[in-house]
């Protein structure tokens, strides 16, 4: 079982001189819960290297099993500083691929060619792709081979515009997911905003927020298996 799990590469937070990138919990949660169920895991990111770390996300208010195991995961730290380029990746070596939100992602993997194309890839052959939290930016201009959305008419969720009001940064992210996902024509729910809420529609797997993240990676292990 080997799974693609591909990372932002992005870390300016618009405007604002502040930093973003990938949230912790939403790469250590999923990890730990494939890589324990025996997955072979490999991380890949558009410039490949060290992605960068939402520092928000290693606040102290944000720490969990996951995210404190990673902080001792010393194999895990090195692991995810040599990322490969995704322009190295080829879908036909994996059996699913799993993207962690953050912000960044609604900059570079929502535009990215190399990952549009990945995506589209491993949907054509048939494999499970899954997404959380801002994680479904990625999907923006992803297409079924008759052109259409990749997510039109499908049961999804992903950081709802509720939440994205809470951390105030409606007005300086590029687009609110939940927006763009109705837009294409996705059927978008949520659940309690921070509370657990994953999807699956065929083989599109999507979570709402961090607290999201290793019910979306469950799926994904029930949808391979």
């Amino acid at each position: 079982m080997k799974v693609l799990m591909v990372l932002t590469s992005h870390s300016e937070l618009g405007n604002t001189g502040k930093k973003t990138g990938f949230w912790i919990e939403e790469f250590a949660a999923p990890y730990y819960v494939l890589a324990d169920a025996g997955a072979e895991i490999t991380l890949a990111s558009p410039k490949g290297g060290q992605p960068p770390i939402d520092p928000k996300s290693e606040l102290a208010d944000f720490q969990t099993e996951s995210t404190r195991r990673f902080n001792q995961d010393e194999a895990l730290k090195n692991k995810l500083a040599h990322t490969k380029k995704l322009t190295d990746i080829s879908a036909e070596d994996y059996d699913a691929v799993f993207y962690p939100g953050g912000h960044g992602p609604l900059w570079d993997l929502a535009n990215d060619p190399n990952s549009i194309a990945l995506i589209e890839t491993f949907y054509a052959q048939h494999k499970p792709i899954a997404f959380v939290c801002h994680a479904p930016a990625a999907l923006a201009k992803v297409m079924t081979p008759d052109g259409q959305p990749l997510v039109k008419g499908k049961e999804v969720t992903g950081f709802s515009d509720t939440e994205e009001e809470a951390v105030e940064l409606t007005k300086v992210v590029p687009f609110l997911v939940e927006d763009k996902l109705k837009e294409l024509g996705a059927y978008y729910s949520k659940g309690k905003d921070w509370h657990p809420y994953a999807l699956k529609d065929g083989l599109l797997i999507t979570g709402q927020n961090p607290a999201s993240s290793a019910d979306v990676a469950g799926i994904l292990l029930e949808t391979l298996s």
